[in-house]
Protein backbone atom coordinates (compact mmCIF):
# COMPACT_ATOMS: atom_id res chain seq x y z
CA UNK A 1 0.00 0.00 0.00
CA UNK A 2 3.11 2.17 0.74
CA UNK A 3 3.17 3.10 -3.19
CA UNK A 4 -0.65 4.54 -3.26
CA UNK A 5 -0.38 6.69 -0.52
CA UNK A 6 2.54 8.14 -2.48
CA UNK A 7 -0.14 8.73 -5.32
CA UNK A 8 -2.59 10.55 -3.43
CA UNK A 9 0.71 12.51 -1.38
CA UNK A 10 1.64 14.01 -4.83
CA UNK A 11 -2.16 14.39 -5.16
CA UNK A 12 -1.84 16.87 -2.29
CA UNK A 13 0.82 18.56 -2.84
CA UNK A 14 -0.55 19.59 -6.53
CA UNK A 15 -4.06 20.68 -4.81
CA UNK A 16 -3.36 23.05 -2.59
CA UNK A 17 -6.76 23.92 -0.40
CA UNK A 18 -9.85 22.38 -1.24
CA UNK A 19 -9.43 19.27 -2.71
CA UNK A 20 -11.41 17.54 -5.94
CA UNK A 21 -12.04 13.59 -5.53
CA UNK A 22 -11.52 14.38 -10.15
CA UNK A 23 -8.08 15.72 -9.21
CA UNK A 24 -6.64 13.23 -7.10
CA UNK A 25 -7.65 10.23 -9.03
CA UNK A 26 -5.43 11.78 -12.39
CA UNK A 27 -2.15 11.42 -10.96
CA UNK A 28 0.25 9.24 -10.70
CA UNK A 29 4.26 9.57 -10.39
CA UNK A 30 5.36 8.25 -13.50
CA UNK A 31 7.76 10.06 -15.99
CA UNK A 32 7.19 10.88 -18.73
CA UNK A 33 3.88 11.19 -18.13
CA UNK A 34 1.25 9.00 -19.68
CA UNK A 35 -0.67 9.96 -22.80
CA UNK A 36 -3.97 9.35 -20.96
CA UNK A 37 -4.28 8.27 -17.04
CA UNK A 38 -7.41 7.14 -14.65
CA UNK A 39 -7.01 5.81 -11.91
CA UNK A 40 -9.33 3.26 -10.27
CA UNK A 41 -9.89 1.91 -6.91
CA UNK A 42 -7.56 -0.79 -4.91
CA UNK A 43 -3.94 -2.45 -5.80
CA UNK A 44 -2.65 -5.54 -7.59
CA UNK A 45 -0.22 -7.47 -5.46
CA UNK A 46 2.41 -7.99 -8.37
CA UNK A 47 4.60 -10.39 -5.79
CA UNK A 48 3.85 -14.08 -6.86
CA UNK A 49 1.45 -13.21 -9.20
CA UNK A 50 1.32 -15.30 -12.63
CA UNK A 51 2.76 -13.89 -15.82
CA UNK A 52 0.26 -14.55 -18.97
CA UNK A 53 2.27 -14.45 -22.50
CA UNK A 54 0.85 -14.63 -25.38
CA UNK A 55 2.37 -16.90 -27.83
CA UNK A 56 1.86 -14.35 -30.51
CA UNK A 57 4.48 -12.25 -29.17
CA UNK A 58 7.81 -12.05 -30.32
CA UNK A 59 11.05 -13.93 -28.43
CA UNK A 60 12.94 -10.47 -27.22
CA UNK A 61 9.80 -8.98 -26.23
CA UNK A 62 8.66 -12.43 -24.43
CA UNK A 63 12.47 -12.48 -22.89
CA UNK A 64 11.84 -8.78 -21.22
CA UNK A 65 8.57 -9.76 -20.06
CA UNK A 66 10.43 -13.09 -18.29
CA UNK A 67 12.86 -10.58 -16.71
CA UNK A 68 10.41 -8.43 -14.83
CA UNK A 69 9.08 -11.28 -13.50
CA UNK A 70 12.23 -12.46 -12.55
CA UNK A 71 13.44 -9.45 -11.10
CA UNK A 72 10.06 -9.61 -8.71
CA UNK A 73 10.82 -13.43 -7.89
CA UNK A 74 14.47 -12.17 -6.89
CA UNK A 75 13.61 -9.18 -4.39
CA UNK A 76 10.32 -10.38 -3.37
CA UNK A 77 11.52 -14.21 -2.65
CA UNK A 78 7.94 -15.26 -4.16
CA UNK A 79 8.03 -17.24 -7.28
CA UNK A 80 6.13 -15.23 -10.59
CA UNK A 81 6.26 -18.25 -12.92
CA UNK A 82 5.52 -17.68 -16.96
CA UNK A 83 3.58 -19.18 -18.88
CA UNK A 84 2.40 -18.63 -22.70
CA UNK A 85 -1.46 -20.19 -22.61
CA UNK A 86 -3.09 -21.38 -25.56
CA UNK A 87 -6.32 -19.16 -26.26
CA UNK A 88 -4.92 -16.60 -23.72
CA UNK A 89 -6.13 -14.11 -26.18
CA UNK A 90 -10.10 -14.87 -25.50
CA UNK A 91 -9.84 -15.75 -21.91
CA UNK A 92 -8.94 -12.47 -21.40
CA UNK A 93 -11.20 -10.37 -22.89
CA UNK A 94 -13.49 -12.21 -20.97
CA UNK A 95 -11.60 -11.19 -17.96
CA UNK A 96 -10.89 -14.89 -16.86
CA UNK A 97 -7.92 -14.77 -16.34
CA UNK A 98 -5.64 -13.63 -13.22
CA UNK A 99 -2.19 -12.19 -12.76
CA UNK A 100 -0.12 -10.24 -15.58
CA UNK A 101 -1.52 -10.66 -18.68
CA UNK A 102 0.36 -9.50 -21.62
CA UNK A 103 -1.17 -9.44 -25.26
CA UNK A 104 0.17 -8.57 -28.85
CA UNK A 105 -2.14 -5.77 -30.07
CA UNK A 106 -1.53 -4.82 -33.43
CA UNK A 107 -3.38 -2.34 -34.09
CA UNK A 108 -1.08 -0.34 -31.97
CA UNK A 109 1.74 1.87 -33.10
CA UNK A 110 5.43 0.26 -32.55
CA UNK A 111 6.16 2.49 -29.52
CA UNK A 112 2.95 2.51 -28.15
CA UNK A 113 1.45 0.53 -25.36
CA UNK A 114 -1.76 0.26 -22.63
CA UNK A 115 -1.80 -0.72 -18.91
CA UNK A 116 -5.33 -2.01 -16.95
CA UNK A 117 -4.72 -2.92 -13.37
CA UNK A 118 -7.67 -4.38 -11.12
CA UNK A 119 -7.46 -5.96 -8.29
CA UNK A 120 -6.93 -9.07 -9.61
CA UNK A 121 -5.40 -8.52 -12.93
CA UNK A 122 -2.83 -6.35 -14.76
CA UNK A 123 -3.16 -6.23 -18.36
CA UNK A 124 -0.68 -4.83 -20.65
CA UNK A 125 -0.94 -4.58 -24.56
CA UNK A 126 1.60 -3.44 -27.37
CA UNK A 127 2.42 -4.73 -30.64
CA UNK A 128 6.11 -4.53 -30.73
CA UNK A 129 8.93 -5.44 -28.32
CA UNK A 130 9.44 -0.95 -27.72
CA UNK A 131 5.57 -0.74 -26.99
CA UNK A 132 6.26 -4.03 -24.08
CA UNK A 133 9.60 -2.21 -23.07
CA UNK A 134 7.72 1.29 -22.58
CA UNK A 135 5.29 -0.43 -20.66
CA UNK A 136 7.59 -2.30 -18.10
CA UNK A 137 9.33 0.85 -17.69
CA UNK A 138 6.21 2.33 -16.66
CA UNK A 139 4.83 -0.35 -14.01
CA UNK A 140 8.50 -0.08 -12.52
CA UNK A 141 7.46 3.65 -11.41
CA UNK A 142 4.25 2.29 -10.17
CA UNK A 143 5.55 0.38 -8.03
CA UNK A 144 8.01 0.45 -4.71
CA UNK A 145 11.03 1.51 -5.91
CA UNK A 146 13.24 -1.93 -4.86
CA UNK A 147 12.27 -3.37 -8.26
CA UNK A 148 15.16 -1.17 -9.34
CA UNK A 149 17.32 -2.68 -6.68
CA UNK A 150 20.01 -5.93 -6.28
CA UNK A 151 19.00 -6.55 -2.65
CA UNK A 152 16.31 -9.31 -1.73
CA UNK A 153 13.27 -8.08 0.27
CA UNK A 154 10.90 -10.95 1.43
CA UNK A 155 8.61 -8.16 3.03
CA UNK A 156 8.34 -6.36 -0.53
CA UNK A 157 4.51 -7.25 -1.87
CA UNK A 158 5.32 -4.79 -5.26
CA UNK A 159 1.65 -3.72 -4.94
CA UNK A 160 0.29 -1.73 -8.28
CA UNK A 161 -2.38 1.09 -7.85
CA UNK A 162 -5.54 0.50 -10.05
CA UNK A 163 -5.36 2.47 -12.97
CA UNK A 164 -5.91 2.23 -16.69
CA UNK A 165 -2.87 3.88 -18.86
CA UNK A 166 -2.91 4.81 -22.93
CA UNK A 167 0.10 6.06 -23.96
CA UNK A 168 2.26 6.48 -26.99
CA UNK A 169 5.29 9.54 -27.50
CA UNK A 170 4.93 12.85 -29.19
CA UNK A 171 8.14 12.23 -31.40
CA UNK A 172 9.80 9.58 -32.66
CA UNK A 173 12.81 10.93 -32.25
CA UNK A 174 13.94 11.02 -28.14
CA UNK A 175 17.88 11.46 -27.64
CA UNK A 176 20.62 12.21 -25.47
CA UNK A 177 24.07 12.75 -26.74
CA UNK A 178 27.35 12.10 -25.29
CA UNK A 179 30.69 14.04 -25.56
CA UNK A 180 33.06 10.64 -24.79
CA UNK A 181 35.84 12.76 -27.28
CA UNK A 182 36.93 15.38 -25.05
CA UNK A 183 36.82 12.84 -21.72
CA UNK A 184 36.70 9.79 -22.32
CA UNK A 185 34.32 7.24 -20.75
CA UNK A 186 34.30 3.13 -20.37
CA UNK A 187 32.16 0.94 -21.74
CA UNK A 188 30.23 0.02 -18.69
CA UNK A 189 29.90 3.60 -18.12
CA UNK A 190 28.14 4.10 -21.35
CA UNK A 191 25.99 1.58 -20.68
CA UNK A 192 25.01 2.89 -17.21
CA UNK A 193 24.52 6.05 -19.48
CA UNK A 194 22.34 4.29 -21.57
CA UNK A 195 20.63 2.78 -18.63
CA UNK A 196 19.42 6.03 -17.62
CA UNK A 197 18.25 7.00 -20.70
CA UNK A 198 16.16 3.43 -20.95
CA UNK A 199 14.09 4.74 -17.76
CA UNK A 200 12.82 7.51 -19.26
CA UNK A 201 12.22 6.42 -22.52
CA UNK A 202 14.64 7.87 -24.43
CA UNK A 203 15.33 6.05 -27.53
CA UNK A 204 18.55 7.83 -29.36
CA UNK A 205 22.08 7.61 -28.54
CA UNK A 206 24.46 10.10 -30.40
CA UNK A 207 27.31 9.21 -29.42
CA UNK A 208 30.04 11.99 -30.22
CA UNK A 209 33.29 9.53 -31.01
CA UNK A 210 35.85 12.24 -32.71
CA UNK A 211 37.43 15.29 -31.70
CA UNK A 212 40.62 17.77 -31.57
CA UNK A 213 41.06 16.11 -28.21
CA UNK A 214 40.78 13.07 -29.27
CA UNK A 215 40.17 10.10 -31.93
CA UNK A 216 37.57 7.42 -29.74
CA UNK A 217 36.98 4.83 -32.36
CA UNK A 218 39.70 2.12 -33.74
CA UNK A 219 39.73 1.84 -37.70
CA UNK A 220 41.22 -0.78 -38.55
CA UNK A 221 42.62 0.27 -41.94
CA UNK A 222 44.23 3.29 -40.15
CA UNK A 223 45.79 2.11 -37.01
CA UNK A 224 47.24 5.82 -36.12
CA UNK A 225 44.32 7.17 -35.41
CA UNK A 226 43.65 5.21 -32.10
CA UNK A 227 47.82 4.76 -31.70
CA UNK A 228 48.29 8.42 -32.05
CA UNK A 229 44.91 10.60 -32.28
CA UNK A 230 43.59 9.00 -29.03
CA UNK A 231 46.16 10.66 -26.65
CA UNK A 232 46.89 13.92 -25.76
CA UNK A 233 49.64 14.91 -23.45
CA UNK A 234 47.77 16.83 -21.34
CA UNK A 235 44.99 19.07 -20.15
CA UNK A 236 44.06 22.58 -20.07
CA UNK A 237 43.43 23.06 -15.84
CA UNK A 238 40.03 24.48 -15.18
CA UNK A 239 39.52 27.63 -17.69
CA UNK A 240 43.06 28.62 -17.97
CA UNK A 241 43.92 27.88 -21.42
CA UNK A 242 47.67 28.74 -21.13
CA UNK A 243 47.89 26.01 -18.67
CA UNK A 244 48.55 22.24 -19.07
CA UNK A 245 48.32 19.46 -16.56
CA UNK A 246 51.14 17.26 -17.90
CA UNK A 247 49.55 14.22 -17.33
CA UNK A 248 48.69 11.73 -20.92
CA UNK A 249 45.25 11.27 -21.41
CA UNK A 250 43.09 9.44 -24.01
CA UNK A 251 41.45 5.81 -24.71
CA UNK A 252 39.39 4.61 -27.53
CA UNK A 253 37.20 1.68 -28.22
CA UNK A 254 37.85 -1.47 -30.21
CA UNK A 255 35.13 -2.34 -33.13
CA UNK A 256 34.19 -5.57 -30.43
CA UNK A 257 33.33 -2.85 -27.61
CA UNK A 258 31.47 -0.42 -30.07
CA UNK A 259 29.72 -3.61 -30.98
CA UNK A 260 29.12 -4.95 -27.72
CA UNK A 261 27.49 -1.18 -27.11
CA UNK A 262 25.79 -1.17 -29.83
CA UNK A 263 23.80 -4.33 -29.36
CA UNK A 264 23.50 -3.23 -25.71
CA UNK A 265 21.67 -0.10 -26.25
CA UNK A 266 19.06 -2.16 -28.87
CA UNK A 267 18.00 -4.23 -25.89
CA UNK A 268 16.76 -1.42 -24.00
CA UNK A 269 14.93 -0.17 -27.29
CA UNK A 270 17.95 2.51 -28.30
CA UNK A 271 19.31 3.25 -31.40
CA UNK A 272 22.88 4.51 -31.39
CA UNK A 273 23.74 7.02 -34.17
CA UNK A 274 27.19 7.78 -33.71
CA UNK A 275 29.08 11.33 -35.31
CA UNK A 276 32.47 11.52 -37.16
CA UNK A 277 32.86 15.73 -37.01
CA UNK A 278 34.30 16.76 -40.23
CA UNK A 279 35.65 18.86 -41.80
CA UNK A 280 36.39 20.35 -38.85
CA UNK A 281 37.08 19.45 -35.24
CA UNK A 282 39.71 16.61 -36.50
CA UNK A 283 42.73 17.67 -35.12
CA UNK A 284 43.04 13.99 -33.37
CA UNK A 285 42.94 12.47 -37.22
CA UNK A 286 45.34 15.27 -38.41
CA UNK A 287 47.84 14.08 -35.83
CA UNK A 288 48.37 11.03 -37.00
CA UNK A 289 47.66 11.74 -40.63
CA UNK A 290 48.91 14.78 -41.13
CA UNK A 291 48.83 15.11 -44.98
CA UNK A 292 45.16 15.05 -44.62
CA UNK A 293 45.92 18.71 -43.62
CA UNK A 294 45.84 21.97 -45.68
CA UNK A 295 49.38 22.51 -44.29
CA UNK A 296 50.85 19.09 -43.60
CA UNK A 297 51.69 19.42 -40.07
CA UNK A 298 52.80 18.72 -37.79
CA UNK A 299 49.82 18.86 -35.84
CA UNK A 300 49.09 17.58 -32.77
CA UNK A 301 46.44 16.81 -30.35
CA UNK A 302 44.67 19.44 -28.97
CA UNK A 303 45.47 19.62 -25.14
CA UNK A 304 42.82 22.76 -24.78
CA UNK A 305 39.39 23.77 -25.42
CA UNK A 306 37.88 25.55 -28.00
CA UNK A 307 37.73 25.46 -31.82
CA UNK A 308 41.06 24.83 -34.04
CA UNK A 309 41.64 26.52 -37.25
CA UNK A 310 43.62 23.40 -38.70
CA UNK A 311 41.31 21.62 -40.31
CA UNK A 312 41.05 18.77 -43.13
CA UNK A 313 41.79 19.70 -46.94
CA UNK A 314 39.39 19.22 -49.29
CA UNK A 315 41.38 20.49 -51.87
CA UNK A 316 43.13 16.90 -51.25
CA UNK A 317 41.13 13.74 -53.15
CA UNK A 318 43.04 11.84 -50.35
CA UNK A 319 40.45 13.48 -47.39
CA UNK A 320 38.12 11.80 -49.62
CA UNK A 321 39.53 8.52 -49.39
CA UNK A 322 40.08 8.47 -45.71
CA UNK A 323 36.37 9.78 -45.08
CA UNK A 324 35.06 6.98 -46.94
CA UNK A 325 36.96 4.27 -45.53
CA UNK A 326 36.41 5.47 -42.10
CA UNK A 327 32.56 5.78 -42.90
CA UNK A 328 32.78 2.05 -44.15
CA UNK A 329 33.84 0.58 -41.34
CA UNK A 330 31.83 2.73 -39.65
CA UNK A 331 28.49 1.19 -41.47
CA UNK A 332 29.83 -2.34 -40.35
CA UNK A 333 29.60 -1.37 -36.77
CA UNK A 334 26.40 1.04 -36.38
CA UNK A 335 22.70 -0.33 -37.97
CA UNK A 336 21.62 3.52 -37.51
CA UNK A 337 19.47 4.67 -40.82
CA UNK A 338 21.22 7.90 -39.56
CA UNK A 339 25.05 9.11 -39.33
CA UNK A 340 25.60 12.13 -38.03
CA UNK A 341 28.58 13.70 -40.40
CA UNK A 342 28.73 17.48 -38.14
CA UNK A 343 30.18 19.90 -40.02
CA UNK A 344 29.99 22.63 -36.95
CA UNK A 345 32.41 25.70 -36.16
CA UNK A 346 34.93 24.88 -39.12
CA UNK A 347 36.95 27.86 -40.09
CA UNK A 348 38.00 28.63 -43.49
CA UNK A 349 41.03 30.54 -43.19
CA UNK A 350 43.59 28.07 -44.07
CA UNK A 351 41.51 26.83 -46.86
CA UNK A 352 40.96 30.89 -47.58
CA UNK A 353 45.59 30.45 -48.11
CA UNK A 354 45.72 26.87 -49.10
CA UNK A 355 46.45 26.31 -53.04
CA UNK A 356 44.94 23.11 -53.22
CA UNK A 357 41.42 24.35 -51.39
CA UNK A 358 41.60 26.58 -53.79
CA UNK A 359 42.02 25.00 -57.04
CA UNK A 360 39.34 22.79 -55.88
CA UNK A 361 37.12 25.49 -56.01
CA UNK A 362 37.74 26.71 -59.51
CA UNK A 363 37.40 23.70 -60.80
CA UNK A 364 34.03 23.21 -59.28
CA UNK A 365 33.22 26.52 -60.42
CA UNK A 366 32.47 27.69 -57.08
CA UNK A 367 31.43 31.71 -56.98
CA UNK A 368 30.99 33.77 -53.80
CA UNK A 369 27.59 35.59 -53.82
CA UNK A 370 26.50 38.41 -51.42
CA UNK A 371 24.76 35.41 -49.02
CA UNK A 372 28.19 33.22 -48.90
CA UNK A 373 31.86 32.70 -49.59
CA UNK A 374 33.29 30.71 -51.79
CA UNK A 375 34.70 28.92 -49.01
CA UNK A 376 31.12 28.19 -47.36
CA UNK A 377 30.40 26.58 -50.33
CA UNK A 378 33.14 24.41 -50.56
CA UNK A 379 32.23 22.99 -47.14
CA UNK A 380 28.57 22.49 -49.08
CA UNK A 381 30.90 20.71 -51.79
CA UNK A 382 32.38 18.03 -48.90
CA UNK A 383 29.04 17.60 -47.20
CA UNK A 384 27.11 16.66 -50.28
CA UNK A 385 29.42 14.13 -51.64
CA UNK A 386 30.07 12.58 -47.85
CA UNK A 387 26.07 12.63 -47.97
CA UNK A 388 26.09 10.80 -51.55
CA UNK A 389 28.36 8.06 -50.13
CA UNK A 390 26.33 7.44 -47.46
CA UNK A 391 23.39 7.63 -49.61
CA UNK A 392 24.31 5.26 -51.76
CA UNK A 393 24.48 2.59 -48.88
CA UNK A 394 21.98 3.14 -47.56
CA UNK A 395 22.23 5.82 -44.97
CA UNK A 396 21.06 9.27 -43.89
CA UNK A 397 23.25 11.89 -42.73
CA UNK A 398 22.68 14.34 -39.79
CA UNK A 399 24.58 17.87 -39.67
CA UNK A 400 24.49 20.35 -37.26
CA UNK A 401 22.66 23.11 -38.47
CA UNK A 402 26.14 25.17 -39.92
CA UNK A 403 25.34 22.82 -42.73
CA UNK A 404 22.65 25.35 -44.09
CA UNK A 405 25.33 28.10 -44.83
CA UNK A 406 25.78 27.20 -48.59
CA UNK A 407 23.84 24.77 -50.09
CA UNK A 408 22.12 21.37 -48.41
CA UNK A 409 21.45 18.57 -50.48
CA UNK A 410 17.66 17.22 -50.42
CA UNK A 411 17.38 14.41 -48.02
CA UNK A 412 19.81 16.17 -44.96
CA UNK A 413 18.50 16.14 -41.29
CA UNK A 414 19.37 19.40 -39.48
CA UNK A 415 19.98 19.31 -36.22
CA UNK A 416 19.52 23.10 -34.72
CA UNK A 417 21.78 23.60 -32.02
CA UNK A 418 22.31 27.32 -32.23
CA UNK A 419 18.91 28.37 -30.57
CA UNK A 420 16.08 27.19 -32.53
CA UNK A 421 16.59 29.62 -35.54
CA UNK A 422 18.14 26.80 -37.80
CA UNK A 423 15.47 24.41 -36.95
CA UNK A 424 12.70 27.15 -38.05
CA UNK A 425 14.89 27.82 -41.44
CA UNK A 426 15.90 24.60 -42.45
CA UNK A 427 12.12 23.07 -41.90
CA UNK A 428 10.99 25.97 -43.65
CA UNK A 429 13.48 24.88 -46.44
CA UNK A 430 11.84 21.35 -46.50
CA UNK A 431 14.69 19.75 -44.42
CA UNK A 432 13.50 17.53 -41.50
CA UNK A 433 14.77 18.87 -38.46
CA UNK A 434 15.94 17.58 -34.54
CA UNK A 435 15.62 20.36 -32.27
CA UNK A 436 18.57 20.39 -29.80
CA UNK A 437 18.78 24.21 -29.09
CA UNK A 438 21.53 25.38 -26.91
CA UNK A 439 19.13 27.64 -25.13
CA UNK A 440 17.17 24.82 -23.44
CA UNK A 441 19.16 21.43 -24.45
CA UNK A 442 23.22 21.77 -23.46
CA UNK A 443 23.26 19.89 -20.33
CA UNK A 444 26.71 20.96 -19.86
CA UNK A 445 25.68 25.00 -18.64
CA UNK A 446 25.54 25.25 -14.92
CA UNK A 447 21.76 24.64 -12.87
CA UNK A 448 22.19 27.68 -11.26
CA UNK A 449 23.01 31.43 -11.30
CA UNK A 450 24.93 30.46 -8.16
CA UNK A 451 28.19 28.96 -10.31
CA UNK A 452 30.13 28.96 -6.93
CA UNK A 453 28.08 26.58 -5.65
CA UNK A 454 28.27 24.27 -8.91
CA UNK A 455 30.70 22.29 -10.03
CA UNK A 456 32.94 24.09 -13.32
CA UNK A 457 30.83 23.90 -16.55
CA UNK A 458 31.43 25.83 -19.96
CA UNK A 459 28.92 28.65 -18.88
CA UNK A 460 25.05 29.66 -18.78
CA UNK A 461 22.65 28.72 -16.45
CA UNK A 462 20.21 26.29 -17.64
CA UNK A 463 17.81 24.61 -14.77
CA UNK A 464 15.66 22.28 -14.74
CA UNK A 465 12.77 24.47 -14.97
CA UNK A 466 13.68 26.18 -18.41
CA UNK A 467 14.24 22.70 -19.55
CA UNK A 468 10.87 21.58 -18.95
CA UNK A 469 9.64 24.82 -20.13
CA UNK A 470 11.11 24.36 -24.00
CA UNK A 471 7.97 23.84 -26.38
CA UNK A 472 9.38 22.39 -29.79
CA UNK A 473 6.77 23.67 -32.08
CA UNK A 474 7.06 27.69 -31.11
CA UNK A 475 7.39 29.61 -34.12
CA UNK A 476 6.68 26.58 -36.55
CA UNK A 477 3.90 26.48 -38.80
CA UNK A 478 2.05 23.59 -39.05
CA UNK A 479 4.04 22.56 -41.97
CA UNK A 480 7.33 23.07 -40.41
CA UNK A 481 6.13 21.13 -37.43
CA UNK A 482 5.50 17.78 -39.70
CA UNK A 483 9.67 18.17 -40.01
CA UNK A 484 10.59 18.11 -36.78
CA UNK A 485 11.08 14.28 -36.11
CA UNK A 486 12.14 14.99 -32.52
CA UNK A 487 14.66 16.40 -29.77
CA UNK A 488 17.82 15.82 -28.30
CA UNK A 489 19.67 17.18 -25.37
CA UNK A 490 24.13 17.44 -25.83
CA UNK A 491 25.93 16.67 -22.79
CA UNK A 492 29.40 18.09 -23.85
CA UNK A 493 32.45 17.59 -21.49
CA UNK A 494 35.18 19.65 -21.61
CA UNK A 495 34.94 20.39 -17.93
CA UNK A 496 33.05 16.51 -17.36
CA UNK A 497 35.57 13.87 -16.56
CA UNK A 498 34.30 12.15 -14.00
CA UNK A 499 30.83 9.80 -14.37
CA UNK A 500 29.88 11.12 -11.20
CA UNK A 501 29.90 14.75 -12.38
CA UNK A 502 28.39 13.28 -15.65
CA UNK A 503 25.45 12.40 -14.11
CA UNK A 504 24.96 15.32 -11.87
CA UNK A 505 24.60 17.41 -14.94
CA UNK A 506 22.49 14.90 -16.46
CA UNK A 507 19.74 14.37 -13.79
CA UNK A 508 17.38 15.65 -13.16
CA UNK A 509 17.37 17.27 -16.35
CA UNK A 510 17.22 14.89 -18.77
CA UNK A 511 13.78 13.83 -17.54
CA UNK A 512 12.54 17.17 -17.86
CA UNK A 513 13.46 16.81 -21.02
CA UNK A 514 12.11 13.47 -21.41
CA UNK A 515 8.25 15.10 -20.90
CA UNK A 516 9.62 17.90 -23.82
CA UNK A 517 10.16 14.82 -26.24
CA UNK A 518 7.25 11.89 -24.98
CA UNK A 519 4.49 14.44 -23.62
CA UNK A 520 1.91 16.53 -25.88
CA UNK A 521 1.90 20.02 -24.76
CA UNK A 522 -0.89 19.87 -22.94
CA UNK A 523 -0.11 17.17 -20.61
CA UNK A 524 3.15 19.04 -19.37
CA UNK A 525 2.47 20.67 -15.93
CA UNK A 526 6.05 21.53 -14.06
CA UNK A 527 3.99 21.19 -10.39
CA UNK A 528 3.09 17.92 -10.93
CA UNK A 529 6.47 16.71 -12.64
CA UNK A 530 8.30 18.26 -9.26
CA UNK A 531 6.23 16.41 -6.85
CA UNK A 532 6.57 13.20 -9.07
CA UNK A 533 10.58 13.67 -9.15
CA UNK A 534 10.72 13.81 -5.38
CA UNK A 535 8.23 11.17 -4.64
CA UNK A 536 9.59 8.56 -7.15
CA UNK A 537 12.56 9.14 -9.48
CA UNK A 538 15.09 10.67 -6.44
CA UNK A 539 14.29 7.73 -4.83
CA UNK A 540 15.06 5.35 -8.25
CA UNK A 541 18.57 7.83 -8.78
CA UNK A 542 18.89 6.64 -4.86
CA UNK A 543 18.57 3.00 -5.32
CA UNK A 544 20.51 3.16 -7.95
CA UNK A 545 23.64 5.64 -7.01
CA UNK A 546 23.44 8.03 -9.28
CA UNK A 547 24.55 11.27 -8.53
CA UNK A 548 21.83 13.88 -9.07
CA UNK A 549 21.68 17.60 -8.32
CA UNK A 550 18.10 18.17 -6.43
CA UNK A 551 15.84 21.02 -6.40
Amino acid sequence: MRHLFRILAVALVLIPGVLSAKKVETVINVIPYPQSVTIGKGVFKGAGANFNCDPAIDAQSARIIRDFADKITFVSGRTNSVATPIGLDKAAAEGKMKGFVFLKDGSMGPEEYSIDIKKKTCLVKASAYNGFLYAIQTLKQLTDVAIFSGKVDPSQKFYFPAVSIKDKPRFAYRGMHLDCARHFFSVEEVKKYLDIMATYKLNRLHWHLTEDQGWRIEIKKYPKLTQIGAFRNGTMVGKDFKSNDGIRYGGYYTQDQIRDVVAYASSLGITVIPEIDLPGHMLGALAAYPELGCTGGPYEVWTRWGVSEEVMCPGKEAMFTFLEDVFTELLDLFPSEYIHIGGDECPKTEWEKCPDCQARIKALGIKADSKHTAEQYLQSYVTARVQKFLNDKGRKIIGWDEVLEGELAPGATVMSWRGVDGGIQASALGFDVIMTPNTYCYFDYYQSEDHNQEPLAIGGNLPVEKVYSYEPFEGLNASQQKHILGVQANLWTEYIATNEYLEYMLLPRMCALSEIQWCASKDKNFDRFSASMRAESFKIFDTLGYNYRKF
